[in-house]
């Protein structure tokens, strides 16, 4: 057996079963795939990623076939019988990977089983080369379902060339099911003056991708908001009464109020036929029979137009109702609705009412969160799929540590209280300004727990073998330092946007910004009846920087680990032959960087620090910060085109030109 400690290659998701052999295996310069043709893979996708990755790592070209007569040194076959069993007792996943000098051979009962073993071995070929190990694998999944939700809406669409690399990337690490969210992204008829400068994904571009994912193993699932998170939509003239709330439709845009204010009047009938016409014109561009009406988040039920009947019939009957009825519409289609869990959790009585067709999609996204609500669902006897997160949103850096607790845990909870899959989720709040390629290291973690929860996985030895398998970093390092770098954001892209958005634009202060502020939140009453007066944005402004003012200390010590990190990466990231994750990680660095100082120069304008102790950043520093930011977001824009059409970019850029003006404004 191999030592783990000597061992200079690694295989995510870790298999069930694997030993280790005395010696190696030399690839043939001019080898063959044979994949039978019982596989089902129409196009022998599996052989030719194969053959692309050996010619990749050794600069030689294989041939493909299939049939008895001819031989290959790799083997894909279909088993005439099979008795190994995967955990959940079924066998949908499983297979067996033989490599030894007689050749190569991955066998399945089924498609998914011999793409799996396929990935395990491109994974080897590409940190190998042509000398393979030794070995024995015997595998299957914990999770029939693992699936990936990325969010296509909130200010990012991306391009449908990156969308196919992801779908790649995710079939390397044995995901089988993708979902996108959709708000008001997708170009559907009659609705333009929802999706308009959008850059909304097309029928045609649907089409293109459910196939591309077919042809991968994962199916694309529908997901698209019927219920909450329709503010784009209603702003529109002619939608905004559909809304709880018609009358703040011609408020300003903001990012903050787009994650509250966004719920359906379903008291009205025509809510129902707006939702059944997004649900039927959607469901037909996909193969799958699966739909996420996604129906979470309606924190305006019963406050507005539906006041007067939620107090009829209680908000819970009247969520319930809806989304009853929703679900109705989908199964009589052939369909099994799929949604989100949050409302149904805090409202049990509503999980005594689901079809038996339906499944929840039940999310935590806390590191430390329990197992109270997963084994809630299971103790209604509902089906559930456990969805935790990357933990990517409002900021430029991935919070690599709270993905690996949230993920790990939920896992693990999941697979004790019988849920039927995991999806792992990474949204895009407040504009979506991470980079969706900062996303992979929690996508990993996904894929590690979902195949194998119960396992003893350490978190550094996972960031070790994701910079093998994913970076070709050799020095294992590489994962751990965007880890480090991570850890010094002290002021971040959500607390500039909080700042910024307490101003409700005629100098106001944003009551509703203001009440999603901790901090403020309980103050806002209080000061009223204090004073008489509502707080003015420079009250709010001032108490939310001196809350931060202990974690303001930080800034110039976590700016100093901040720039070791970026000296720590620069020559692995040479190494690893990947420009884009360079430039992206590089971009998201320096981004930090600014932030960190732009949040240092505000607490200074509010008398949180002196200015005889401001360090570097003193007054007469603010202007030069502001064109620093400028020219970092045109560096920004330029990394945000190599995954995603313009979508909203021009929100982000907005933003840190408001911050640079203020940084001009308080320097006078």
């Amino acid at each position: 057996m191999a030592s783990e400690n000597t061992r200079k290659w690694a295989i995510i998701p870790e298999p069930n079963s694997m030993t280790v052999g005395e010696g190696t295996v030399l690839l043939p310069y001019a080898g063959r795939v044979n994949e039978s043709i019982a596989i089902g893979d129409g196009d022998f996708l599996l052989a030719h990623q194969l053959v692309a990755d050996i010619r990749s790592a050794t600069g030689t070209d294989w041939d493909i076939a299939t049939g008895d007569m001819w031989s290959g040194f790799i083997r894909l076959r279909i088993a005439d019988s099979w008795d190994f069993d995967s955990q959940d007792g079924g066998t949908a996943g499983a297979y067996t990977l033989t490599i030894n000098t007689d050749g190569i051979t991955i066998t399945s009962c089924d498609f998914e089983g011999v793409r799996n073993g396929v990935q395990t071995l491109r994974q080897l070929i590409r940190q190998n080369g042509a000398v393979l190990p030794v070995l024995q694998i015997e595998d299957a999944p914990a999770y029939r379902i693992r699936g990936y939700y990325l969010d296509a809406t909130r200010g990012r669409v991306p391009t449908l060339a990156w969308l196919k690399q992801w779908a790649d990337k995710l079939c390397l690490y044995k995901y089988n099911q993708l979902q996108l969210y959709i708000e008001h992204t997708f170009a559907f008829d009659g609705m333009s003056e929802t999706w308009r400068g959008s850059s909304p994904l097309t029928p045609a571009d649907t089409l293109e991708f459910d196939q591309y994912c077919a042809n991968l193993g994962i199916e694309l699932v529908p997901s698209v908001s019927t219920f909450g998170h329709q503010y784009v939509a209603m702003r529109t003239q002619e939608l905004r009464e559909l809304g709880e709330f018609p009358e703040d439709a011609d408020r300003p845009f903001s990012f903050i109020e787009r994650m509250r204010h966004h719920t359906l009047n379903v008291a009205d009938d025509r809510a129902f036929a707006f939702s059944a016409q997004l649900v039927d014109s959607y469901l037909q561009l996909f193969r799958s029979k699966r739909f996420n009406i996604c129906a979470d988040e309606t924190f305006d039920l019963g406050k507005g137009k539906s006041k007067q009947e939620a107090q009829r019939v209680g908000v819970a009957t009247l969520y319930a109702t809806y989304v009853g009825k929703l679900c109705e519409h989908l199964s009589k289609q052939g369909r099994e609705p799929m949604f989100w869990g949050d409302i149904a959790i805090e409202m049990p009585e509503i999980l005594e009412t689901l079809p038996n067709n339906v499944t929840l999609l039940n999310w935590q996204y806390e590191p430390e969160a329990t197992d109270e609500k997963i084994q809630l669902v299971a103790q209604a006897g509902a089906k559930q799929i456990v969805c935790p997160a990357v933990w990517g949103w409002n900021a430029l850096l991935p919070r690599i540590d709270d993905a690996w607790n949230n993920i790990a845990r939920i896992a693990r909870y999941g697979l004790d209280c019988g849920a039927e899959g995991m999806l792992v989720t990474d949204w895009g709040d407040f504009g979506h300004v991470n980079d969706p390629r900062m996303a992979v290291p929690g996508m990993i973690f996904g894929a590690q727990y979902a195949w194998n929860p119960a396992g003893n996985t350490a978190e550094n030895d996972l960031l070790e073998r994701i910079s093998r398998v994913e970076y070709g970093d050799c020095s294992a390092r590489f994962v751990a330092l965007l880890r480090n770098a991570s850890a010094q954001a002290v002021f971040t892209w959500r607390e500039l946007v909080e700042y910024l958005e307490l101003d409700d634009d005629t100098g106001n202060c944003n009551t509703d910004v203001a009440q999603t502020i901790p901090c403020l939140a309980d103050r806002l009453v209080d000061h009223l009846s204090d004073c008489g007066n509502a707080m003015t944005v420079r009250e709010a402004r001032n108490r939310m920087m001196r809350n931060m003012a202990t974690t303001i200390e930080r800034i110039p010590q976590a700016n100093r680990a901040l720039q070791q990190c970026m000296v720590d990466i620069a020559p692995i990231a040479a190494h690893m032959g990947n420009p884009g994750i360079t430039a992206a990680v590089r971009i998201a660095m320096e981004g930090q960087l600014l932030l960190n100082r732009a949040g240092f120069a505000l607490a200074e304008a509010h008398d949180v620090r002196d200015a005889h102790d401001a360090g570097d950043w003193r007054p007469s520093d603010y202007r030069a910060l502001a064109r620093e930011l400028e020219c970092w977001c045109e560096a920004y824009a330029k990394e945000w085109n190599a995954t995603s059409q313009p979508s909203e970019l021009h929100r982000i850029q907005e933003t840190v030109w408001k911050a640079a003006d203020e940084l001009r404004r308080i320097s006078k």
